[in-house]
């Protein structure tokens, strides 16, 4: 651990030691290559007491100077974009060119446009002439929120949080993943280089529970903005129950992906290799089950394993790199268990245990490196089929009708987002309102606008995020009535 990086928690504007640690891993190498705070619940009680305190004066600050400080922020992480990309390569496993293509930049487009929404907020008003009354909206924020946001796309997701609820006058204490913590501290110094007044978003680091313990359960947290696991979710759930929190939580997903006779194969077929594998699979809203319309199966899965084995997996520091690694060895060993269900479930026709472990550079030989998997013949029953893997793995199945294919794919516990791939225009529209999912995209994947709502529906979370519906969340609807 010659390179040793030792983050330290960023409270009331000044970094602070902590006497507790956990390592911090590259999962490329397979390496400890930091120590990251096991903050206790006294420090957290501090962070939030300060929070609490920096919430009367920043409630007070007009729209246009938290949008101000919003800009400033967003500019200070493009400044250092490069900086921030190898930082969340290294830390979470992804490719370098895909930290610096997309999370990077999109948190810092997450920033701008939150700094851009708070300005445009509308308030609704109503007269009542027979009571000679009028009636008026206003949006008042809450108070510290916390924030706590998952290791596949730290900084990305992190910062989908802390836009909306800064931009809207609340004050923050956030949590970031242990796992993938570094970027979020490299952010605190941004803060302190555009002079954030102290304590308005206080960052602590830690395990779940420990830090996330404290957090979720403090008293002077009224509202809770959580994207993780559904299990995690479900222990959440049952601590603010006794405290009446605001929460928000989006969770995972088992998507599906409908593919009919119809589509634009080339373009489905490349679609899909990003769908199911991007960032080695480890997104909520990747594709894991794919059902192939009969006519055009065997065409498909033969076009789809090919393109499957042309990914290149390795370092992550390659432009060439399609797939990293993934997050832990325990993590890894996960994925790997799902893939060995799915060989007695079904048939492995690509990736683990079929094709030649992937050539890596010297010193990565410890790292945390799956194969691309593709999957055929599970029942819709198997495990592979009905629980989250959350990695490159692909489950394909062949359907027949339209009915079918919908029944089928509505039939997890999930419904975070489901693709639809058709030329046919009414069936895409009939196909997406009858799929239960939060998001339906059709011909394409990942495509987004943070103006529209966000989220899932049945285990796969509560509530929605999004330009309205963020700006909402961290805010108390009030209604007053003046009587002329």
């Amino acid at each position: 651990m010659a390179d040793s990086l030792v983050l330290e928690n960023f409270i009331n504007g000044e970094f602070m030691a902590c006497d507790s640690h956990v390592d911090n891993f590259d999962p490329s190498r397979g390496e400890v290559y930091g120590k990251i705070p096991n903050t206790p619940a006294e420090t957290v009680d501090a962070a939030v007491q300060n929070s609490k305190e920096a919430f009367k004066t920043w409630s007070k600050t007009t729209a246009e100077y938290r949008s101000n400080m919003l800009r400033k922020i967003a500019d200070g992480i493009e400044a250092r974009l490069d900086e921030f990309a190898a930082a969340e390569s290294r830390d979470q496993g992804k490719p370098v060119w895909l930290a610096n293509a997309v999370d990077i930049p999109r948190a810092v487009y997450n920033l701008r446009f939150f700094a851009n929404a708070v300005l445009h907020q509308i308030a609704t008003s109503t007269v009542q002439p027979q009571f000679n009354a009028v009636n008026y909206s206003t949006q008042t924020p809450i108070g510290v929120a916390g924030l706590i946001s998952p290791w596949n796309l730290p900084l990305y997701l992190l910062t989908f949080k802390i836009a909306p609820a800064l931009a809207a006058g609340n004050t923050v204490v956030a949590k970031p993943s242990e796992m993938t913590s570094v970027t979020a501290w490299m952010m605190c110094k941004v803060f302190q280089e555009v002079g954030l007044p102290a304590g308005v978003c206080n960052m602590v680091f830690g395990t779940g529970a420990v830090t996330g313990q404290a957090l979720t359960s403090h008293p002077d947290v009224p509202v809770l903005s959580f994207t993780g696991g559904t299990a995690t979710a479900e222990v959440i759930r049952r601590t603010i129950a006794p405290f009446n929190k605001k929460v928000s939580l989006e969770l995972g997903g088992k998507n599906p992906s409908l593919v009919f006779a119809d589509c634009n194969l080339d373009e489905c077929i490349a679609t899909h290799m990003r769908s199911c594998f991007a960032n080695q699979g480890e997104i909520c809203l990747c594709t894991s089950r794919v059902f192939v319309q009969d006519t055009i199966y065997d065409q498909f899965v033969e076009r789809f394993v090919a393109a499957t084995r042309s990914l290149t997996v390795g370092d992550p520091k390659s432009k060439e790199t399609k797939v990293g690694a993934l997050i832990s060895s325990e993590h890894r060993a996960k994925v790997l268990s799902y893939i060995e269900i799915g060989r007695k479930d079904g048939r492995v026709l690509c990736g683990e245990g079929v094709d030649p472990a992937p050539e890596l550079p010297v010193g990565l030989e410890n790292g945390y490196y799956v194969r691309p998997t593709v999957i055929v013949d599970c029942a819709d029953s198997s495990r592979c089929m009905q629980e989250e893997i959350f990695g490159p793995v692909a489950c394909i199945s062949k359907f027949s009708s339209q009915e079918e294919g919908i029944e089928r794919a509505n039939g997890v516990k999930y419904g975070l987002a489901a693709c639809v791939w058709s030329r046919d225009v009414s069936r895409v529209h009939t196909v997406a309102h009858a799929l239960q999912a939060g998001t339906v995209w059709t011909n394409c994947w990942m495509v987004r606008d943070l103006n529209m709502p966000f989220g899932g529906m049945k285990a796969s979370g509560t509530g929605r995020e999004g330009f309205k519906d963020s700006m909402e969340f961290f805010t108390e609807s009030k209604t007053i009535c003046i009587k002329m």
